[in-house]
């Protein structure tokens, strides 16, 4: 009579080898564009998916670089997470995404081509053809000149209209960089080169502001000069 336990364990063997054959051979499947299931937004298709990324269809799932396609997509279609997963059962490719929220209009120059778009707290660039509009507000304020480098700087001015009372409704970086912003009342006011004054300026346009609201002083104003917060400058029109 044979051994139960051994039949047990010889059973028990023949499954790991099967599983573990079954896996070998599933993630030397091709994955196709049918096998790619998105969530996180209704925006994204697959098509999106794999037009912004190196992914060359059909490939082996086991030779697709999640964290290299991660960084792709995040970088080319101004996602705030993206997170990419190969998957035996159901088999596939998984790929969750969170867009960002915009709450402002943008605009940027690239190769001489005017791009629109929208901009999120954070500075961040979004191309018109990838912003999530269930995610609009109403927009107010609208920024020309975007580039990269000015995400820190930008994403100050935008978050500052949450703690200070005044009404920002244009930001203009020039092709140099210098900055210039539009308060609803107080009308241009220049800020200049040097990103890092950025605080103590938003400080005095809060200031000047609270002023506005106490004299009404501001309907003479032409324009405010920052770019030395130190000693600011207001030029008012002649009569």
């Amino acid at each position: 009579m044979k051994n139960p336990k051994k039949i047990k364990n010889k059973f028990s063997l023949f499954l790991i080898l099967f599983t573990t054959s079954l896996i070998s051979l599933k993630t030397l499947k091709e994955v196709n564009i049918s096998d790619i299931r998105i969530s996180g937004s209704k925006l994204l298709s697959q098509n999106d998916l794999v037009k912004n990324s190196s992914l060359k269809l059909p490939i082996r799932l086991i030779f697709i670089r999640t964290n290299f396609l991660e960084k792709e997509l995040k970088q080319n279609l101004s996602l705030k997470h993206v997170s990419v997963s190969r998957h035996i059962f159901p088999f596939g490719l998984k790929v969750f995404v969170n867009t960002r929220t915009p709450i402002a209009y943008g605009e940027k120059i690239f190769n001489d081509e005017k791009i629109l778009g929208f901009i999120d707290k954070d500075g961040v660039f979004i191309k018109k053809q990838n912003a999530d509009n269930t995610k609009f507000t109403d927009l107010t304020v609208r920024v020309f000149g975007w580039k990269r480098k000015f995400k820190k700087v930008l994403s100050e001015i935008l978050i500052s209209r949450e703690k200070y009372e005044f009404e920002v409704v244009k930001i203009t970086f020039s092709p140099s960089g210098f900055l210039t912003v539009e308060e609803k009342d107080l009308k241009t006011i220049f800020l200049g080169f040097n990103p890092n004054l950025i605080t103590y300026q938003l400080q005095i346009i809060n200031n000047l502001k609270n002023e506005y609201k106490k004299n009404n002083f501001s309907e003479k104003i032409d324009n405010i000069d920052l770019t030395d917060p130190n000693k600011p400058k207001i030029k008012v029109f002649k009569p």
